[in-house]
């Protein structure tokens, strides 16, 4: 069996509406980069990754058709393994991470889908899971909205059946911040999960001021409170500020995640399959979680995670997110009781409206 032929696209993708951060400001595109792995027998493998705004999808592109595309026709696509660390140390010497491991994830995640298929499974159970059904949370990319229009999407989310929210910190004073967290935790009530994500926005000190302040709100986790890298401040805060972490985001590759969980660090590692180098190593970054006896969660590309979720032993929660591929997809998230639910399909069951897609290609 041979790899016969690999198609990369790029299309920009406007969001239904603005959305805010504290790190990237005002977003109204996404990213969406496109890998199809065709084997000889005609079989198709789909995976795909993305950047916020128009930034590095470009660069992305380019390295896979230039790059990453010789190295892998006419291999064996069954032979993962081999071909993740074929990439890698292909890539090496201007990768480690960086644009590298989002074209790397998006390869194996295709690689992934194709074995998947051809096995006749949905990707979920050819992981070893057994059950479907995964915890999920509504994230929001909200920090600039006022309060009024934060509480109706919270109340929008609530009646799609979400059980568990998240909402954006991170604003100019902290008192606002904590006006609008107290404002959330009121409508919610005592039982609902409520995450908050500061988008790496604090120096150490202020995040360790900031969570004890939000403390007080039965805050589930405080999310990328401070640099990524910044792994002995992470500690710091976790300590003392009285509240989980969650973090990982914006880590490219399993030996951060490594120095991140052996500085204890974090209580939930966040590895995002589309930039950490794809399922190969999201696993991996679940068996060192798993190891130090920590759940793991997810960020982003929610089709996806659900399956990993569902296949690992050590699962939190599913992030929904607020960068939807839902106008492109034929099929949807299915949600039960606050649940979301892997699907049956084979492979991971993701498939693109290729013709809507299209109108919104890249010119690069």
């Amino acid at each position: 069996m041979k790899i016969a032929a690999i198609e990369c696209d790029l299309f920009f993708i406007p969001l239904p509406e603005v959305m805010s951060d504290s790190t990237h400001g005002r977003i109204e595109f996404f990213s969406h980069i496109t890998v199809r792995v065709h084997d000889q027998d005609g079989t198709i493998g789909t995976g795909y990754t993305y950047t916020v705004g128009k930034t590095g999808g470009p660069a992305i592109l380019s390295l896979l058709q230039q790059d990453v595309v010789p190295l892998l026709v006419d291999e064996n696509p069954n032979e993962i393994g081999r071909l993740w660390e074929k990439m890698w140390w292909g890539l090496h010497y201007v990768g480690r991470g960086g644009i590298a491991a989002f074209a790397i994830s998006a390869v194996d995640i295709a690689l992934w889908d194709l074995q998947a298929q051809r096995a006749s499974e949905p990707l979920w159970k050819f992981l070893g899971g057994s059950d479907p059904y995964v915890e999920a949370y509504a994230g929001g990319i909200d920090l600039q909205w006022p309060l009024d229009r934060l509480l109706a999407q919270t109340e929008r989310h609530l009646a799609q059946g979400f059980r568990a929210i998240k909402m954006k910190v991170g604003r100019d004073e902290l008192t606002e911040d904590v006006q609008r967290v107290a404002a959330m935790r009121t409508l919610l009530g005592p039982e609902v999960p409520l995450m908050v994500d500061a988008n790496m926005r604090w120096s150490v000190e202020q995040a360790i001021e900031a969570a004890q302040e939000l403390a007080r709100y039965d805050v589930f986790w405080l999310e990328e409170p401070t640099l990524p890298e910044d792994y002995a401040g992470h500690r710091r805060i976790l300590d003392a500020g009285g509240v989980p972490i969650a973090s990982g985001e914006n880590l490219r590759s399993v030996p951060e995640f490594r120095q991140l969980v052996e500085a204890g660090g974090v209580s939930y590692p966040e590895p995002d399959v589309s930039n950490i180098g794809g399922i190969t190593a999201w696993l991996q970054v679940a068996r060192l979680a798993a190891d130090a006896q920590l759940p793991v969660t997810s960020h982003g590309v929610h089709d996806l995670h659900v399956h990993l979720l569902a296949a690992v032993p050590n699962a939190s929660y599913l992030e929904v997110h607020g960068f939807s591929l839902k106008p492109f997809l034929r099929h949807q998230l299915t949600m039960h009781e606050g649940r979301a639910v892997a699907p049956q399909r084979p492979g991971h069951g993701v498939e693109f409206d290729w013709e809507l897609l299209a109108a919104h290609r890249a010119r690069v």
